[in-house]
């Protein structure tokens, strides 16, 4: 098994629907199917992570389709670069499971027996999840210290999240690969227009990750046609939904049609041998 116990670090055990390491530290399995390891001690909040009203506004977006071609360009990196055998992904900052369930679908097709995880510090997005996607392994838990064995992953998706790079060293075997999706310059441009009088290109440098080197770079552009006041829909996903006034919302609710660039680069990165 590849968990680890949030509080002392030893391999956990899974028996019946508990899992256990050697120092009695237990961990039930709930009804829908995932595991909580964030220990009451380790939150900052009570309910750490987006609630129930932003998870179904992110939901019903992505339900839309507007993020799907890079949904699926996301899944088809990730299924080539795993061929051929069976292997351990973790997607870092999952949410609601809507990218990390293609990615398990199209690992699934290359070998049955490859196990997807999904992880975010938000237990209402975790539990839709794990009710929805049966197949993918689901967890509460915080990035800034993985709940799982050193060097047992074969790769990492990071979708906007952050996660150490200790971390991610820790926890990938060596060769094996982190992929990340990042803004590219012009994302999201003609939302940030209504917000501000100068836009500013998003900074298109790669991240250095500490034991880790680029391997390739993926720029995916194109425009979505929002509907029906999806433009307002969007907004309250970004960061900077805040500088949005009741005038502005009101007007990108009432658009018909308002047509947006998405913008993405996706990088791979191999950990070294």
């Amino acid at each position: 098994m590849s968990y680890s116990c949030p509080l002392c670090e030893h391999s956990l055990t899974l028996t019946e629907r508990s899992y256990r390491c050697e120092n009695n530290h237990s961990f039930d399995i709930a009804k829908e199917g995932y595991i909580n390891l964030m220990p009451v001690q380790h939150k900052r909040s009570k309910d750490p992570g987006d609630n129930k009203e932003m998870m179904q506004a992110r939901r019903y977006f992505l339900e839309r389709g507007y993020y799907q071609p890079m949904q699926s360009k996301v899944a088809q990196i990730c299924a080539q670069y795993l061929k051929n055998s069976q292997h351990k992904l973790l997607d870092i900052g999952c949410g609601e499971g809507y990218y990390t369930n293609e990615v398990s679908c199209q690992l699934k097709e290359q070998h049955s027996s490859a196990v997807t995880y999904g992880l975010d510090i938000s237990k209402v997005a975790i539990r839709y999840a794990s009710k929805r996607y049966p197949s993918c392994q689901f967890s509460v838990a915080s990035s800034a210290r993985l709940p799982f064995e050193d060097k047992c992953l074969d790769a990492v998706l990071r979708i906007y999240a952050p996660c150490s790079p200790s971390e991610l060293e820790r926890v990938i075997r060596s060769g094996g690969i982190v992929v990340t999706v990042t803004p590219g310059a012009r994302h999201l441009y003609q939302l940030r227009e209504k917000l501000y009088e100068t836009v500013n290109l998003h900074d298109e440098s790669p991240e250095e990750i500490d034991g880790f080197e680029l391997e390739q770079q993926v720029a995916l552009n194109y425009s979505m046609t929002l509907e029906n006041g999806d433009a307002d829909t969007l907004l309250q996903m970004t960061p900077f939904a805040w500088k949005a006034d009741s005038t502005l919302r009101q007007s990108l609710a009432s658009e018909v049609l308002f047509e947006c660039e998405a913008d993405f680069i996706i990088r791979i990165y191999r950990k070294h041998q």
